[in-house]
This record gives C-alpha cells, structure tokens and sequence, in this order.
C-alpha cells in the first residue's frame, strides 16, 4: 500500500504539470473543445478526483509511514 500511494502521488503530479503546461502551451485556448488537451485536461481532473490527488497520497504516506 506504501508504494501504491507513491506511485499515485507522483503520477498525479506529473498528469497535473503536463496538462496545465499544455494549457498554457496552446495560450488558454486548450480549454476549448477545438483541442484535445482541454479533453485530456478534464479526464485528468476526473481522476484525481476519483483516485485522489497529491495532498491525498501524502496525508496517506505520512498515515502509513508513522509521522
């Protein structure tokens, strides 16, 4: 379970980089349906959400962890 977290922790962040550079990459306009990284943007949102984020997998490592 200890690895699982890590493992979730740091592909959400890296998920999270990638689509707020690539947002930022297009000028804002990736947030429209005329690109795919408003897509790709939006299901890395959902699966944060469903799996939880950064902030989740470190509250549970630390949990896990004794601290």
């Amino acid at each position: 379970a200890l690895f699982v977290s890590l493992a979730k922790a740091k592909a959400g962040e890296a998920c999270k980089l990638a689509t707020d550079e690539g947002v930022q990459m297009h000028g804002g306009i990736g947030m429209t349906d005329a690109y795919d990284i408003g897509f790709y943007m939006k299901r890395a949102r959902a699966a944060r959400e469903t799996f939880g984020d950064f902030a989740f997998h470190g509250d549970r490592l630390a949990t896990l962890m004794g601290y």
